[in-house]
């Protein structure tokens, strides 16, 4: 008696993971080349900044080496056997990055809140809410990952389609969230100004491009596990979103001379402190300052009776 299954589609099993696994492999060689920049431009910065642009680039390197390992699997080991697909149990390092790509948001994300903390006067409550909101997302994906272990196969994802949906969400809010906060108070520090600075409009671009880019994957995944929780096609979403986080953070610290007007040609300083592009942001007004204009009679007086005697 033999037992009867359906055989996978592999265009949207396997060629969504060899899709996912070229997009995320792209864009992890530019965060090396951000990383690279980063050490190469800013050489005296503090030990705190350059470990944490380690650490990023070091956890992006095993999920993108989990990811890798994973194709492996499916696709040379197990070549031409559909069973892993079907009936197997869930590759062990697909299901880990899922973890490794949250921390690495969940890091990105904090310091982007340690930016609404300053812009926003120092507000407690908000930026409270925003690490509340960036803690569940890592807890809900810490448990999903911890249910995926428990499956029997990826048949069984249509039974974790709730804490996913909830894990992508929060992700998604939290993400538009930080942009809108971001993009208020630098609105409301430009209002405060007498005249327009170029360098908030420059801030405020950054921060809705950000927000704009990483909200849109994190939608887009969303959406995909909705409908087709089955396939691959969504994780081939959530292979480059951790990567995008990592990439807006690097270059975030690779642009705060750029941004400020001062070229790149003096950034072997050390700087003062960790508000990337923020530090000459302070929100206060700024009023003109008359000062006092000299008179020729003013100047005729200062002058020495030598110089006067010259004067025709």
């Amino acid at each position: 008696m033999s037992t009867e299954f359906a055989l996978p589609r592999f265009d949207n099993t396997l060629g969504a993971l060899l899709i996912g696994f070229a997009v995320s492999a792209t864009a992890f060689g530019m965060l090396t080349i951000q990383v690279y920049i980063y050490y190469r431009r800013f050489p005296q910065d503090k030990a705190a900044y350059k470990a944490l642009a380690a650490l990023i680039w070091s956890i992006s390197f095993v999920d993108q080496a989990f990811i890798g390992y994973g194709v492996y699997f499916y696709t040379i080991t197990n070549y031409l056997d559909p069973l892993p697909l079907t009936t197997g149990k869930p590759q062990w390092t697909l299901i880990v990055q899922m973890t490794l790509g949250a921390v690495v948001g969940a890091i990105v994300k904090a310091c982007f809140t340690l930016r609404v903390w300053r812009f926003s006067y120092r507000n407690w409550w908000l930026t409270g809410f925003l690490f509340l909101m960036v803690l569940a997302h890592l807890g809900t994906v810490t448990a999903f990952t911890v249910k995926c272990f428990e499956m029997p196969s990826f048949v069984y994802m249509i039974a974790l389609k709730s804490l996913g949906s909830l894990s992508l969400g929060i992700g998604v809010v939290t993400d538009v969230s930080i942009a809108a906060a971001l993009c208020f108070y630098l609105q409301k520090m430009r209002s405060s100004h007498l005249t327009g600075d170029p360098m908030i409009n420059t801030l405020i671009i950054y921060a809705v491009n950000t927000g704009l880019l990483t909200s849109t994957i994190s939608l887009s995944t969303l959406v995909l596990f909705n409908i087709m929780p089955t396939n691959f096609i969504f994780i081939c979403m959530y292979f480059v979103l951790s990567k995008l986080y990592a990439i807006s953070f690097l270059a975030t610290l690779n642009t705060r001379q750029i941004i400020r007007g001062r070229g790149t040609d003096r950034e072997e300083g050390k700087t003062t402190s960790f508000n990337m592009v923020t530090e000459s942001m302070r929100p206060s007004v700024q009023m003109p300052i008359q000062l006092p204009t000299p008179t020729i009679r003013g100047e005729y007086r200062q002058m020495s009776p030598e110089v006067v005697t010259r004067n025709p």
